[in-house]
């Protein structure tokens, strides 16, 4: 599994010309109709990190490419230092960024502050503490919502921008992994989190969605967890990090959580893979996890999970895929640092062969989820 970036931006990372380059690392109306919501998606941390002129555009290059669709960390802890004092004029940023590209996010509202854990960790100790009153966790949502929802505050300060609100909502990411969720076992806890989230954000936009916590590893196992603590009903999607080796893995990971859900009564509700990769670092790590490949693997892997998933979509009910990621390191000990379509390599950024893959497989499905049930539109 990769680390988790949370306290230092990816522009930290990156060699000194590229850490230069991303330094500084509408209608108003409340009648908008849901945002475009297409098939194949991106993870885009630099995007975000990125400065305006960089993260312009990266954003548009993604667009071009047929991405519709964008999933971005929105960090409790930088976003609410102290309890009702935000500090949004990044995610502000960001978000109007897309939206000026006909792009919507999926924001994961994650990373309790440590006001509200009551612990306080080094920044090294990589592990995420849930909050002690999920009350506080429902606020920061109820906020996220009143500023980038349809009646967001930002359309109104903004009302030149075509607004693409947001109206899909993660709460948290891979809570059944100790260094996301630091109790274990998660599912009761989690819960607490997910319900009180869910009615604060309906209670903000009726017509939001809230989508699970991406699940990895033994995810079906995870999704049982959650049903078996209560979870029926408290989400309107269910997400998936199937990190695995052959494309067909990934698709019995997505079939074993089907299994979960038709138990408990949810076969009707979504499925979202909201990470799915393949590192190019075979070879280049001490300690592989046993799904690395080379780039020639990883853009065959891609290509060939991508038409699976395209072929399962409605007999699996798949709504949603994002890729991770779109830009990443080639250096560090983790696998995923050599996960993106793009790296940086030295001085300069290059592109994986995977990224000619990723754009094909894009524009070709871009629009299939706009039709629900028109399979036509995803061939």
């Amino acid at each position: 599994m990769r680390p988790r970036v949370l306290a230092a931006s990816l522009c930290l990372l990156l060699a000194p010309p590229l850490a230069g380059a991303l330094s500084g690392c509408g209608s108003s109306g409340t009648d908008a109709a849901a945002p475009r919501s297409t098939f194949v998606g991106l993870v885009s941390q630099d995007a975000y990190d990125g400065t305006p002129s960089y993260q312009d555009a990266t954003l548009a290059r993604e667009r071009k490419l047929g991405v519709d669709i964008v999933r971005q960390t929105f960090d409790w802890a930088a976003l609410e230092p102290a309890p009702g004092h935000f500090a949004l004029a990044k995610t502000d940023r960001f978000v109007l960024a897309a939206a000026k590209q006909g792009i919507a996010v999926l924001p994961i509202l994650f990373h309790a502050p440590f006001w509200a854990t009551g612990k306080r960790r080094s920044p090294t100790a990589n592990v995420a503490d849930p909050p002690r009153r999920p009350a506080t966790f429902a606020a920061f949502a109820r906020a996220m919502v009143g500023r980038y929802g349809p009646s967001g505050s930002l359309w109104r300060e903004h009302p030149s921008v075509d607004k693409v609100p947001v109206r899909d909502w993660q709460i948290w990411n891979e809570p059944n992994l100790p260094g996301f969720w630091s109790t274990q076992p998660f599912a009761w806890s989690y819960l607490r989190l997910l319900r009180a989230a869910r009615a604060a954000i309906r209670a903000a936009d009726p017509g939001a969605r809230v989508i699970l916590a991406g699940l990895p590893n033994y995810s079906w196992r995870a999704l049982r967890a959650i049903y078996r603590a209560g979870g029926r009903g408290t989400f309107d999607a269910v997400a998936l990090h199937p990190f695995t080796g052959p494309p067909r893995f990934v698709m019995k990971l997505i079939r074993l959580a089907r299994a979960e859900m038709a138990r408990n009564g949810d076969g009707r509700l979504p499925v979202w893979v909201t990470e799915l990769s393949w590192p190019a670092s075979a070879g280049k790590r001490p300690r592989p996890g046993g799904f690395e490949v080379t780039d020639a693997g990883q853009a065959a892997r891609l290509g060939e999970a991508l038409r699976r998933l395209r072929d399962a979509r409605v007999r699996l009910g798949i709504e949603r895929v994002y890729w991770y990621t779109w830009l990443s390191t080639e250096k560090g000990p983790g696998a995923f640092d050599w996960a993106g379509l793009r790296r940086v390599r030295g001085a300069r950024v290059a592109s994986a062969p995977a990224l000619d893959v990723y754009g094909r497989w894009a524009r070709r499905l871009e629009g299939c989820a706009k039709v629900p049930g028109d399979a036509r539109r995803c061939r």
